[in-house]
C-alpha cells in the first residue's frame, strides 16, 4: 500500500469516527489528490481550528478558490462546523478530512469530477 493509500485510509476512519459517516471514497481520493505533496509535510496537511489566519487561508484558497463560492459569512460559518464536529481535542486536523467535509457541506463535490 502507497503512503498516499495509508493516509486516505487514516482520513477515512477520522470522517467515520469523528462525523458519524462513511465517506465517499472516490470524492476523498480526489481531494487528497488535489493537496499535492503537502499531504506528507505535518504542518501543511494539518488544520488548527483555533488559529483565525489559518482558517481565513482554508476560506480564501479552498472555498473562494478552488470551489468557487462568493466570499459570505456563510463561509466562516462552514468552516468553524466542521472544525467544532471533528473535535476540539484534536488540535490538529487532517486538511484532506476538513476539505471533504466542506466539499460535501457545499455540495461541490463535482469539482471533483
Amino acid at each position: 500500500m502507497s503512503k498516499r493509500d495509508e493516509l486516505i485510509e487514516k482520513y477515512a476512519a477520522d470522517i467515520k469516527d469523528k462525523f458519524g459517516e462513511t465517506p465517499n471514497m472516490d470524492l476523498l481520493k480526489k481531494v487528497t489528490i488535489g493537496l499535492g505533496p503537502s499531504i506528507y509535510n505535518m504542518d501543511a496537511s494539518k488544520v488548527s481550528g483555533s488559529d483565525d489566519k489559518e482558517l481565513q487561508t482554508v476560506k480564501n484558497n479552498f472555498l473562494i478558490k478552488k470551489l468557487g463560492l462568493k466570499d459570505s459569512p456563510q463561509l466562516m460559518d462552514a468552516i468553524k462546523s466542521v472544525t467544532d464536529k471533528y473535535g476540539s481535542s484534536v488540535k490538529s486536523k487532517h486538511r484532506a478530512v476538513v476539505y471533504y467535509m466542506l466539499a460535501k457541506h457545499f455540495k461541490k463535490e463535482s469539482v471533483y469530477k
